[in-house]
């Protein structure tokens, strides 16, 4: 198994977050959201599915040409295992200094059978003869099994080992439709690493999707069994119900440093500033509760919450806002809230008054509450007694 204590995040915002219903941009957006990941640190942008139009053609050499430094991030595309796939791949990614071809093909016998129609033997041919003519565009290519999760092992195995062997650098384990469980995906990684002919000459990466609500939980757990590269994107966006999120993994890795003992390049507070960003250029944003960037990941209303985070943060928060980009922490007055959170807002507001006072307004407060789903502050100012 693999000693690099090192994680590589790769950003597949702009390929597999963006082809997803409602997350289509620009040109001008892809440039842009690019420039941003750059900001964010991550080692790996896949630009787009360059044969897939002209337009994400253009957009993926873009790209490449703008952000692919000699000290920025790796501009990968993605490519079938079909020559026209990979050339045009090599074409799009050709002006970065540091470029990758990723090229797959499904691996499971659903798939095989029911969409690409051929054998297995036939489905090694094409990997190792793509993988083959992809590093001779570029020394850094990546080969995916799709529906690796859903495969049988042993011709996994076989399939990881002839893409190895034509010159693949990294490999790709992905949970395409989201089917694994952490103790599973662990295990296939260390499986790989065990059993796999030259795995110590390349690294592992994993690729969740969130169809059962397990992309983080099982990239993580793919981390522990010897992936060194994570593929996520912004927000968690993606096919169906989305994508490990890259706030999620980065955040999990930066809390819980006693059971991932990994460093990586992510900027952590750019995290918050780079998922507002992407919200604003796709038909939506994330959910209030969406763990990290959420609006109310760092939101409070409940009274003994409120009365926990105005004593110390730590009561109920497991990381400042500040660490992940968010200015500030929220007290929501609402039914919930409880005394001490009304005070502390008026105060803020230049009323101080006495436990008399607090209780009397407290007491119209819960009255209005009951009726009223936002409170604001000049319902607050109005709650006064005229004494005051």
């Amino acid at each position: 198994m693999s000693t690099n204590d090192r994680v590589l995040f790769f950003d597949t915002t702009l390929r597999d977050g963006e082809q997803s219903p409602g997350c289509t941009m620009h040109h001008a957006e892809k440039l842009q959201f690019a420039q941003q990941l750059v900001r964010l640190g991550v080692d790996i942008i896949e630009a787009g599915f360059p044969i897939a139009s002209t337009g994400d053609f253009e957009s993926v050499r873009a790209i490449a040409k703008e952000i692919g430094t000699p000290d920025g991030p790796v501009i990968a595309a993605l490519a079938r295992c079909k020559r026209d796939d990979v050339e045009t791949a090599a074409r799009a990614i050709e002006p970065a200094k540091k470029n990758r071809i990723h090229t797959f093909l499904a691996t499971s016998d659903l798939h095989l059978e029911a969409k690409l129609r051929i054998t297995r033997e036939q489905a090694k041919e094409q990997a190792g003869e793509m993988v083959r003519l992809a590093r001779t565009y570029t020394d850094n290519v990546e080969f995916s099994a799709e529906d690796a999760t859903r495969s049988d092992l042993e011709f996994l195995i076989s399939i990881v080992e002839i893409a190895i062997e034509a010159g693949a650098t990294t490999i790709n384990l992905p949970d395409t439709v989201g089917y694994t469980t952490p103790v599973e995906y662990k295990a296939l990684f260390e499986t790989m690493h065990a059993r796999v002919e030259n795995a110590d000459k390349v690294i592992f990466s994993t690729h969740c999707h969130d169809d059962l609500g397990m992309a983080t939980a099982n990239a993580l757990a793919g981390v522990l069994g010897g992936a060194r590269q994570v593929e996520v994107t912004i927000n968690g966006i993606g096919e169906r119900a989305g994508n490990a999120a890259l706030e999620e993994v980065a955040a999990a890795m930066m809390v819980r440093r006693d059971k991932f003992k990994f460093s990586n390049g992510i900027v952590m507070n750019q995290i918050a500033p780079t998922s507002q960003m992407l919200g604003e250029m796709i038909s939506f944003g994330c959910a209030p509760n969406k763990a990290v960037v959420g609006k109310n990941a760092f939101a409070h209303e409940s009274g003994i919450h409120q009365h926990g985070v105005l004593a110390n943060p730590l009561t109920y928060e497991i990381m400042t806002p500040e660490s992940v980009g968010v200015t500030a922490n929220k007290i929501v007055l609402g039914k919930h809230s409880g005394r001490r959170a009304l005070e502390h807002r008026l105060a803020e507001l230049g009323h101080t008054l006495t436990r008399d006072d607090i209780d009397e307004v407290y007491t119209r407060f819960t009255e209005l509450a009951d009726r009223k789903k936002s409170i604001y502050d000049q319902d607050l100012l109005a709650l006064l007694p005229t004494r005051v």
